[in-house]
């Protein structure tokens, strides 16, 4: 892989570049608040998707007077397929092959500026704003045409990036678009094509990030190679709160192959010419290191009382009053869950050069703008004068090492000016200093009325952050470590509907008397930030465990009773279609398999997935191994339907691996889970053994995120089918061993 060509003195005048100016001139208190999503400020409220705050046509397409049509995205690709589904967008509505398009994305000198690819917005936000911008921009194109053929833009039709009059004559997009300017605003409404004449929308294409992941090609920013490229490897405290007391710089730097030892504080980092001699150098430089400890963390066993005694700030998302039955039943659960690693397949990489007074960062960071911000303080420089450009990498959702290694990389370029700076992560690194998804702690009451119904339900949860991404230059570990210190800006809940902690946390059912508070933890024992889907995991794993129970009490079907008490239809359709596909009704009882139902909207406003499971424990073990799943999920316009699969089934394993499996293991002298064999994970051998997604397509209807949508709902249907299998209620995560049989 080789560093893109475009001259990195140039920056391109995009319009989401002017928009960029008007954030970065924010007081530094404002910015740290506005860093929440990292996204410029609404300049048209209602225009739909991200042409809200980058309304300029020509931030997001472009067409050369050869024909050439350049598309442009602040979102990247994480792994889940986005870029092949914004291709498919952008080239169904500008009717041009997706070969034929040239698109870029998360660059900091050339995309908009849409924040961070997380949340599961990103067909929402770039995918609406694309299908607008392309349809909008292919009408300026058939009218300039029209112009150039004087004949009725009505009478044109467009293909393959030509337009074709009546009587055949041809012109392409490049010469029918002379005398338009693209540097204009969007317009609320779009001439979308209609739907009935997708080719491209609605259809599997091929993934294009695949080819070179599956035949070991140039895949990842871990494969980067560039001319003059040098590699560095740090050295990570031993704990939180440590510092450096000693360190053998001489003795290193004089090893073989060492081009510089890098100390500031206690921040300790080896540059050498090759990979394997910074390896060597940075474990003899750690061998050589003494530090005074920082503060112990809690006991394990007493970490959510820990949590539950933190000075919280507490928020009522919730607080419904309306007449309600008299409760004749009441139950009251606790629910818990532990800090959960992002186990990332490969330790995080980043590769910086410092040129000509520039900086460009080559990174896998799913927010190019908020950490460009961030490195731009740190480093003292203007924040033009950096440029971040998003590059895959082997392993990034929520928020891992990526930022922190191109906080890394861009610190030690800065020390080896005109070299390419390669820095990767080891393993132990990785798993020591990632920020973790918090450790939870929720508590949820409710009762039922003489006929069957919810008429109260109180629900509380304690969490820490979940979203601690960069905006100021204190969310990156090597900034913190600094001899000058950067210090984190402090943590902020996040709003609903969107939600951190809290996401999900309101059912979708009706409740007439429901309250919901967030106790947010400002302050936290682990460094914590997002991992996908956030609270909803606990939240829906606690919801829907809390509805089975109520449904039994209420001497009702699981299906039924969800069904009594849901009033949105897109909601009760998919419950039907996942129950009746499942075979919900035909379930037999059979020794050790229980089965169990969940049903959930991610945020209450993204994808709906309902989910049916069929499991087997063990008796002598207690394991558990995963028969069947049955997902029905409906995400409005589906764009690539095999995508959309490949997304819930992932989702599904993930989930099923932290609702099992999953816990990070510390003690008060440090993070323990440093390897693979410490940190327990799901095998190839508990990967459920059929797992059937149908998808509920709705053409022309809004594009719902739908990657983070299965997480809640199969820990949901987990837990229920694990009370079906053992009788026993278990709300503590993870929920597999041999307590199961006790």
């Amino acid at each position: 892989m080789s560093a893109d060509t475009i001259d990195l003195r140039r920056r391109a005048m995009l319009s989401a570049g002017a928009l960029v100016l008007g954030f970065t001139l924010l007081p530094r208190r404002a910015l740290a608040e506005f860093n929440g999503m990292g996204v410029p400020p609404i300049a048209n409220k209602d225009l739909p998707g991200s042409l809200q705050r980058t309304p300029m046509l020509d931030a997001w397409i472009r067409i050369a007077p050869d024909g050439k049509v350049t598309v442009f995205t602040g979102k990247v690709e994480l792994g889940t397929g986005v870029r092949t589904a914004l291709l498919q967008v952008a080239a169904e509505q500008l009717d041009v092959a997706p070969a034929a398009v040239h698109f870029i994305t998360g660059d900091t000198a050339l995309t908009p500026n849409e924040g961070f690819t997380a949340g599961s917005h990103t067909m929402a936000d770039s995918g609406t704003a694309l299908l607008n911008a392309a349809a909008q921009v292919r009408a300026l194109v058939v009218q300039g045409a029209a112009a150039q053929f004087k004949v009725d833009a009505n009478a044109l039709k467009t293909s393959n990036g030509t337009v074709i009059a009546p009587d055949g004559r041809k012109m392409h997009y490049g010469v029918a678009i002379r005398g338009i300017d693209l540097h204009r605003a969007a317009q609320v409404k779009s001439p979308l094509k209609n739907v009935h004449d997708y080719t491209l929308i609605g259809h599997s294409l091929p993934r294009v990030d695949i080819p070179a992941k599956l035949t070991g090609g140039a895949a990842y920013v871990q494969d980067m190679r560039l001319p003059g490229m040098v590699h560095a490897r740090v050295v990570r405290p031993p704990a939180y709160g440590a510092r450096l007391l000693s360190a053998d710089a001489a003795g290193v730097a004089r090893m073989p192959g060492v081009l510089k030892v890098h100390l500031d504080g206690n921040y300790l980092a080896v540059i050498a010419g090759d990979e394997w001699q910074a390896v060597q150098a940075m474990r003899a430089l750690s061998a050589s290191a003494t530090w005074q400890r920082g503060p112990a963390l809690p006991s394990p066993a007493n970490i959510h009382a820990t949590l539950r005694a933190l000075p919280s700030q507490d928020i009522v998302i919730q607080d419904r009053h309306e007449p309600a039955g008299k409760a004749v039943f009441s139950l009251k659960r606790r629910y818990t869950k532990q800090y959960v690693l992002h186990g990332s397949i490969g330790p995080s990489c980043s590769v910086a050069l410092l040129e000509q007074g520039s900086m460009t960062v080559w990174t896998h960071t799913q927010g190019v703008y908020p950490l460009r911000a961030a490195l731009a303080e740190m480093l003292s420089m203007k924040m033009d004068e950096v440029r971040c450009i998003h590059t895959e990498s082997a392993g990034c959702y929520g928020q891992n090492g990526a930022d922190d290694v191109a906080a890394d990389a861009a610190l030690l370029a800065r020390a080896m000016p005109g070299r390419p700076v390669r820095v990767q992560l080891m393993r132990d690194q990785e798993n020591q200093w990632e920020p973790y998804a918090p450790a939870m702690s929720t508590q949820l009451a409710a009762s039922l009325d003489a006929s069957g119904r919810i008429c109260d339900w109180q629900y509380e949860l304690w969490s820490g952050s979940h979203n601690e991404r960069p905006g100021n230059a204190g969310k990156l570990i090597p900034a913190q470590l600094l001899a000058r210190a950067f210090v984190p800006s402090p943590s902020q809940p996040m709003p609903m509907p969107e939600g951190g902690g809290d996401r999900n946390a309101i059912p979708l059912y009706t409740l007439p008397q429901s309250k919901v508070v967030n106790h947010f933890l400002p302050v936290t024992p682990l460094r914590t930030s997002a991992m996908r889907s956030l609270g909803a995991h606990i939240n829906l794993f606690a919801i829907e465990g809390m509805m089975d129970e109520l449904a039994i009490a209420a001497h009702a079907d699981p299906v039924e009773f969800r069904l009594r008490h849901l009033d949105d239809p897109r909601g009760r359709e998919v419950v039907e279609r996942a129950a009746k596909e499942f075979g919900w009704n035909q379930r037999k009882r059979r020794r050790d398999h229980g089965f169990g139902f969940a049903f959930g909207q991610y945020k209450n406003i993204m994808a709906y997935v309902a989910l049916a499971v069929e499991v087997r424990v063990e008796r002598s073990t207690g394991a558990v191994h995963i028969v069947r799943v049955t997902a029905v999920a409906d995400c409005g316009q589906g764009v690539n339907p095999d995508g959309i699969r490949n997304q819930l089934e992932g989702g599904i394993l993930q989930s099923s691996s932290w609702t099992l499996y999953e816990q990070l293991k510390f003690t008060p002298d440090g993070i323990s889970s440093v390897d693979w064999a410490s940190y327990p994970i799901m095998r190839y051998s508990n990967v459920p053994e059929k797992v059937d997604v149908i998808l509920i397509d709705r053409p022309g209807a809004p594009l719902l995120g739908v990657a983070e949508a299965a997480q809640g709902p199969m820990a949901g249907a987990l837990g229920n089918a694990l009370a079906d299998a053992t009788g026993k209620r278990w709300c503590d995560l993870p929920l597999a061993g041999p307590h199961l049989m006790s």
